[in-house]
């Protein structure tokens, strides 16, 4: 080989070796680059609210924390989303990151477990993470979950002994009283309808459990999953649920310009894995980006970790979404 063409090739090899250096980097820096989504959705039966202009009822929807305890960074983020207006959190599971990272998430969620709460877990709340080949993830293939046990147990004692409610396979019914403490004023006792199954993702569901539908005097009903497996939302809708919450897709997590997805790691088609869409005539369907990533991919492509504020509101207004606030 020559001078000129062993020069050329080692020039080209360095410079796509550090271009590829540049984008894992970016990509890196990305899972530390937190946003909050906002969403409007109609569901409520019109003359709900005294007020339908001034009045809504507010859900902060969080999911896949994937918790390290030493993702100091992220902790204070989650824990700072206590100073935005909500009535109601929902956390769509996959906490755990490690068998360490009970202390970061409780770290994480403490001023959210004084805010009424509703959980469903994911297979990362039970088993840990194992190292795989990030380009795997783009095949879409779905990986077995390793056999290490996480401390969850520990943690939903937690989540339940501050007052959160498990909506794992069984129906969770409650009201939460007016709101007069904050930007706007909520004079409606609102009925909630919750019912929850465990991650589909790998079999752990059993829709049969909470068969029968949901509370029918209540102002909204809300079923919850942690992977959005179309199976479960055709049950889910043909029960009379108006809104399903769910995360594990990351939003696509490795995505093209624009975030347009992938692959979505489920059986949900792409154009659904992240954000606010209709599932059917009566119910929507709303992925959240999560706000974390197995520690074995720590990287993110056009797609933020990101929490949402869904407004719930009468029906006859606008759907509006935000992509950030």
């Amino acid at each position: 080989m020559s001078n000129t063409l062993l020069r050329t090739v080692l020039s080209t090899t360095a410079a796509i070796t550090v271009a590829g250096l540049s984008t894992l980097a970016l990509a890196y820096r990305e899972t530390h680059k937190f946003e909050v989504k906002q969403v409007t959705v109609p569901l409520l039966e019109p003359g709900t609210f005294e007020d339908p202009e001034e009045e809504s009822f507010h859900i902060l929807h969080i999911s896949d924390l994937h918790m390290l305890d030493r993702q100091k960074h992220k902790q204070k983020w989650v824990a700072a989303l206590s100073d935005l207006d909500f009535d109601l959190v929902i956390n769509t599971g996959d906490n755990l990151g490690e068998d360490k990272g009970v202390p970061g998430v409780l770290r994480a969620l403490d001023p959210l477990l004084n805010r009424p709460g509703v959980f469903v877990f994911g297979s990362n709340d039970y088993f840990a993470p194992r190292p795989v080949n990030p380009f795997i993830y783009l095949l879409g293939k779905k990986r077995t979950p390793s056999k290490v046990e996480l401390p969850w147990r520990g943690m939903r004692a937690a989540f339940v002994e501050r007052g959160w409610h498990d909506a794992t396979h069984q129906h969770v019914d409650f009201s939460i009283e007016p709101r007069h403490d904050s930007l706007y004023v909520r004079h409606h006792k609102f009925n909630v309808a919750i019912a929850g199954v465990d991650d589909p993702h790998h079999e752990l569901d059993d829709f049969r459990r909470i068969a029968g539908g949901p509370n029918p005097d209540a102002d909204i009903a809300i079923g919850l999953s942690h992977s959005p497996e179309p199976h479960v939302l055709d049950q889910f809708a043909a029960e009379g649920y108006q809104l399903v919450l769910s995360g594990h897709t990351h939003g696509g997590q490795l995505c093209l310009p624009g975030s347009r997805a992938i692959v979505t790691n489920c059986g949900l088609d792409r154009s659904r894995v992240q954000g606010l869409s209709r599932w059917s005539e009566r119910m929507w369907l709303h992925v959240t980006n999560g706000l974390g990533n197995s520690k074995y991919v720590p990287f993110r492509i056009f797609c933020r970790p990101s929490a949402t504020l869904i407004h719930i509101v009468e029906r006859g207004q606008d759907v509006e979404i935000y992509e950030n606030i």
